[in-house]
């Protein structure tokens, strides 16, 4: 099949300086795709932006949480959005330029072959890139050892931002968590429901390793926790899962 109508959802709390620049890249990649920004409760100057760059730009849609719900819960409602208006295909990016919009054609071409599409900073050695923050980089490679014990999948990336998805794909995915941790429900998910998977490479960008983790997940083991949680009772909710 091909995939005539495409959204781009981008999930936005506090980046005032990056939007701009952002939506710029991902108009220019996929002229012909709709674009979703979800403000999740920014308090920086987002909103006003969001409303000239929509007063320009027909296919900018602003979806907006009076206050912060979470990167979960924006992709979640983001995801809602796309099925309700009948898109076959949606495209995740995060508003914090550590993502190729460039590539966002190749993650729409792969989905004629597989069901989830997944960026990899780890997959391929030669697309090198930035260091990635200790912490940050010790936690995906042991989420990502358990996931792939977990699904049979055979993934190097647990935590990649940038996605495509079938429309047919996330109508089967029941996704209840509202903040970071909701990947995992989405690797546990497609694996119960035998979707395909395939990752891409995409390059390794650290614009601000000094980037926070809001809702208290600044503190790594916080951090590990949290998402050891979210994933138990991910599996709590599929008694019968196996791959």
């Amino acid at each position: 099949m091909t995939f005539r109508h495409v959204l781009v959802v981008i999930p936005l709390f506090n980046e005032e300086e990056t939007l701009p620049p952002v939506l710029a890249q991902v108009r220019a990649a996929v002229p012909e795709a709709a674009i979703l920004v979800v403000n999740d409760g920014s308090t920086d100057r987002s909103a006003a932006i969001l409303e000239t760059e929509q007063a320009r730009d027909p296919r900018l849609a602003v979806l907006t949480h009076p206050e912060n719900q979470g990167y979960g819960q924006s992709l979640i409602d983001g995801f809602a959005h796309a099925l309700a208006r009948g898109y076959d295909a949606v495209v995740t990016i995060d508003c914090d330029a550590q993502h190729e919009p460039r590539q966002i054609l190749q993650f729409v071409a792969a989905l004629e072959e597989t069901d989830i599409v997944s960026g990899s900073r780890y997959l391929d050695p030669e697309q090198g890139g930035d260091p990635a923050p200790p912490d940050r980089l010790a936690i995906n490679q042991e989420t990502t050892a358990r996931l792939r014990e977990l699904t049979g999948y055979p993934i190097t990336d647990a935590w990649c931002g940038l996605k495509a998805y079938r429309a047919a794909a996330l109508r089967r995915l029941d996704l209840t968590e509202p903040g970071y941790g909701m990947p995992l429900q989405v690797w546990i998910q497609a694996a119960r429901h035998s979707l395909r998977v395939k990752e891409l490479p995409v390059p390794r960008i650290y614009k601000n390793p000094e980037r926070r983790f809001w809702g208290g997940l600044d503190d790594a083991e916080t951090r590990r926790r949290y998402y050891q949680d979210v994933l138990e009772k991910e599996l709590a909710r599929w008694p019968a899962f196996s791959r």
